[in-house]
Parts: structure tokens; sequence; C-alpha cells
């Protein structure tokens, strides 16, 4: 597991982002089970999360979840997407900070997936 805290602060939210190599929806599963076991991540306001796998027909898997961020998978998966980067789940994690970003949220968003895309271990 790479975690990468405190990627963004606007008005008061933070965001991180977390990520692992998992083959399946099951290993998907177990990541989100592991990453929330960390109270200050099971308290956050939204894990949005998104994954790329092969099928057993060989077959290209998407799987995203908004967790109430409403958007906000679709932006990893579009990433994940473009990268090609298969196999792996990408996690960004939002404390709400009492103020509402509107469309900003999708840009911190995406900034914290480049991030961990660009400090990844090849």
């Amino acid at each position: 597991m790479r975690q990468f805290e405190n990627v963004v602060r606007d008005k008061g939210s933070k965001y991180a982002v977390s990520g692992a190599a998992v083959a399946d929806r099951d290993a998907a599963k177990a990541f989100l089970r592991a990453l929330k076991r960390n109270k200050k991540y099971g308290r956050a306001t939204h894990n949005s999360w998104a994954v790329l796998f092969r099928g057993e027909q060989g077959e290209l898997v998407r799987v995203k979840n908004d967790d109430g961020e409403g958007g906000a998978g679709n932006v990893i998966l579009r990433n994940l997407e473009r990268e090609g980067f298969e196999g792996h789940i990408i996690v960004v994690t939002r404390w709400y900070g009492g103020v509402k970003l509107g469309g900003d949220r999708f840009r911190h968003v995406q900034s914290c997936v480049r991030h961990y895309l660009d400090h990844r271990k090849h």
C-alpha cells in the first residue's frame, strides 16, 4: 500500500490518495477494508475509488465508487484509463472542511490521482 497525505488543502478540506495492486473486485474490497481500519480514513467524509483489471476472458473490467462525492469515481477511472494503469486501485480520500468546493473538488481529485501516478514505484 502506498499513501500520500495532505496532497491538497482547500477551504478546510483535506485530500489524501492511497493505492495498491489488486487483481479483482475481492482484492479491491479487501484493500478498502484495510484502509478504513485506520480510524482516520474510516471517519473520512469520502473514500472515492476506481480500478481497472482484466476479467476471466481478458476483457477490461472497470469498477468505481464515488462514496458520496458524486462523479469522483469517474474522474479517477478516466485517469487510470488514460494512463493504461491496470491492476491497481486508487482511492482519493476527502475530509470535508465545512465549505462546499463546487467543481474544484474534481480538480482536486484529479490532482491527487496525478500525484499518485507521478510518485508510484515502477
